[in-house]
């Protein structure tokens, strides 16, 4: 009999909505044991994560699954850029940004399913100031709303929405340089997003033509935003449309630098990570093996 594939599962306790449902047990029953052999870790503390996908790549694990949210999988995605280890995704967040643009099934025994099928490809990964993000990253209100959501007790896109609408008024837009592509730009600047994948989470679309396997970076400059244009954002970006004009503005890049007088917030993955007033953003291409659906 030849020798089982190792998997390890690397499950967030605390992550997403309460639920009764047993991972483990789900694991133990819907993996293919004729094909995987599996262990299982929990993260004790917030940052745990990388170090665990870590140690696993270097036990040669040939697939490390991140069970949890978006924070959870961007975490664990960090500890396996660059090797030969395969993410694969449990979702079990509110947004599930990542799982959402790899087609990824949200139900958990389905997910597993998927998992059996053993289909693994790469994607490309972002990079803002030194922190790893897979699907987006951002400069401006988009940070600002990451660090209020994360305090929220409520999830979901209509928390999020709701967030949106009620702080758009109070947030201002600040000046800032942007080298991109060659040219120089002084502007306004309320929301700079870098997408690597189409969607912040929950189906919400910031890039709909964001290909996560085409080496660049879809750039969404919002240089200013009232309610009016903050409506016609928030409902493009709910029917997967390119805003319009006036509204946003897309560029499609490999790497953009950005300066600021006025320290801003930025965030990767939606978690918020503070202020800065330089920013480098680059792509690394085709830098993280994932488990997707078969063609």
């Amino acid at each position: 009999m030849s020798q089982r594939t190792h998997i390890r599962f690397i499950i967030n306790p605390t992550s997403g909505p309460k639920s009764k449902v047993d991972v483990a047990a789900r694991i133990q029953l819907q993996l293919d044991h004729s094909r995987y052999s599996h262990d299982i870790v929990y993260t004790a503390y917030a940052g745990h994560a990388p170090a665990l996908a870590r140690e696993a790549a270097d036990e040669k694990c040939a697939i490390v699954v991140a069970v949890g949210g978006d924070g959870t999988v961007n975490e664990v995605a960090q500890g396996l850029l660059h090797s030969e280890t395969a993410l694969a995704i449990l979702p079990k967040g509110s947004g599930n940004g990542l799982a959402r643009h790899l087609k990824v099934p949200l139900r958990l025994d389905a997910a597993i399913q998927l998992i059996n099928q053993g289909n693994i490809t790469r994607i490309d990964s972002g990079n803002i100031n030194g922190h790893a993000f897979f699907t987006t990253a951002g400069i401006g209100f988009d940070a600002y709303i990451s660090s209020v959501f994360a305090g929220n007790k409520k999830r979901g896109l209509q928390t999020y929405v709701e967030l949106v609408l009620k702080e758009v008024r109070n947030y201002r837009h600040l000046p800032v340089e942007i080298a991109i592509n060659g040219n120089t730009v002084t502007t306004d600047c309320f929301v700079l997003a870098f997408a690597n994948a189409a969607q912040y989470g929950n189906n919400a679309y910031i890039a709909p033509l964001a290909d996560i396997r085409d080496g660049l970076l879809d750039v969404c400059l919002v240089r200013q935003l009232d309610l009016r244009k903050a409506l016609n954002l928030s409902y493009c970006m709910l029917t997967k449309q390119l805003a319009n004009t006036n509204s946003a503005e897309y560029f499609k890049a490999t790497d953009v630098t950005v300066q600021t007088e006025e320290p801003m917030m930025y965030h990767a993955d939606g978690e918020y990570i503070g202020k800065a007033t330089a920013f480098k953003v680059y792509l690394e291409p085709l830098s993280l093996k994932v488990v997707t659906p078969l063609p």
